[in-house]
């Protein structure tokens, strides 16, 4: 059965970076009904053990499903993928897409054949990092580096905050300063906040080396998907649900307004 054309595609996140995949995506379905979850109140996921988010991610996106009823749900955050991708898919009854690093491409764009994982410490952890290397980079040299102040850096400055500085230098010095780190060329940006950052980074990492993340294979993936499906014949804004945090309130409107975003709900 098809769906209604007015069905939404539901992102979801911790925070604000899987804007950089809704970005893309609204270039390709440009009239999909979008609904944005961020989880204010379980920000940031990448100190969460595996246990917690595999529990609090399915039943977070359970209650958005029988909410909004979208079409489809995108997991746009590296750390809720690679741990409780499985247990979405188990607990839901419609297709759902992931994010995972763009270790495949890295290996392929790689000169020196050192490659650098950027994401939160729970991401860079994960056995699934261990499986893409192994899989598409076993001839390569894969350095990894958990920068939690990234995704404070990230929040910070799309709510038109000042970036830290240091945190920038930290996060790259994480991966320059391991063994192999000076041949570095390629580094994957394996977590969906991290785009928002992406000047800041090539400013410190140099022009020697590229910065890629998978968004745009996500866009893409999601139009497969979704190929043949009724649409509105015109873009509606989006809705942006954040869940309630007493020490972090949604972001103005106006910050939202460049993704198509024309409304907040909290829940």
């Amino acid at each position: 059965m098809q769906p209604a054309p007015d069905a939404p595609i539901l992102f979801f996140d911790s925070g604000l970076g899987g804007l950089t995949v809704l970005g893309p995506t609204r270039a390709l379905l440009p009239t999909a009904p979008i609904v944005y979850a961020a989880d204010y109140a379980g920000l940031p996921y990448g100190g969460k053990s595996n246990e917690e988010l595999a529990a609090r991610v399915p039943a977070l996106l359970g209650r958005l499903v029988e909410r909004y009823q979208p079409r489809l749900a995108v997991i746009a955050c590296n750390t809720a993928s690679t741990i409780a991708l499985a247990h979405v898919r188990a607990a839901l009854d419609l297709p759902i897409v992931g994010t995972v690093p763009a270790i495949k491409p890295a290996a392929v764009m790689t000169a020196s054949g050192v490659i650098g994982v950027l994401g939160t410490e729970a991401t860079v952890r994960q056995p699934y990092v261990d499986d893409l290397s192994a899989q598409f980079a076993r001839d390569k040299t894969v350095l990894r580096h958990g920068s939690p102040g990234l995704v404070t850096a990230a929040e910070a400055k799309l709510r038109g905050e000042p970036v830290d500085p240091d945190a920038i230098v930290r996060a790259i010095a994480g991966l320059r300063d391991q063994p192999c780190g000076e041949a570095l060329d390629v580094i994957v940006l394996a977590c969906t906040h991290f785009p928002l950052l992406q000047d800041e980074l090539q400013a410190a990492a140099g022009p020697g080396v590229r910065l890629i993340d998978g968004a745009a294979g996500i866009a893409r993936r999601i139009a497969h998907l979704t190929e043949g499906q009724p649409w509105p014949d015109r873009p509606a804004p989006g809705i942006a649900v954040f869940t309630r945090s007493d020490d972090r309130p949604p972001p103005p409107l106006a910050a939202l307004a460049p993704y198509g975003i024309g409304s907040i709900e909290t829940i």
